[in-house]
């Protein structure tokens, strides 16, 4: 099932511009290797959990999976063939807005051989150019 809030102040949300890199969420934290996005964009609730099930299947039961990202945006659409001037359509489906420099996924517990395919796996899915990085050791 995909991702998303439970609830939410306002039902739709205007579309905004992505700015600038992100200063926030953009280090690998809880796992030991990540999937950084290289550049901005949405990825769907769907796309999302694509990459969580690729992962899944390709992990087994070794290893855990950090989903760093949450879908808060809501995004509208217009059915087809409709006219102008009926107004903002309704939320087709949720994304979350991803900065370039973005921890989308981590993996911890594999080697990194392992962590390597499984997230060239996800790396197929998923909308925006992303880059295997490593935890920092401070």
């Amino acid at each position: 099932m995909a991702q998303m809030p439970k609830r939410v102040k306002h039902r739709k949300s205007q579309r905004g511009r992505i700015k600038g890199n992100a200063s926030r969420g953009n280090r690998v934290v809880f796992g030991d290797y990540g999937l950084q996005s290289t550049e901005g964009g949405w990825i769907s609730a769907a796309t999302i959990e694509a990459g969580r099930i690729a992962a899944a299947q390709y992990l087994r039961n070794e290893g855990r999976l950090y989903i760093r990202i949450f879908p808060h945006k809501p995004i509208t659409s217009i059915p087809l063939e409709t006219r102008m001037g009926k107004g903002k359509g309704e939320p087709d489906y949720w994304a979350a807005v991803v900065k370039p420099g973005t921890v989308l996924y981590e993996i911890s517990g594999t080697s990194e051989a392992a962590a390597r395919l499984c997230f060239a796996r996800l790396a197929h899915k998923m909308p925006v150019r992303v880059r295997f990085l490593h935890r920092r050791i401070a």
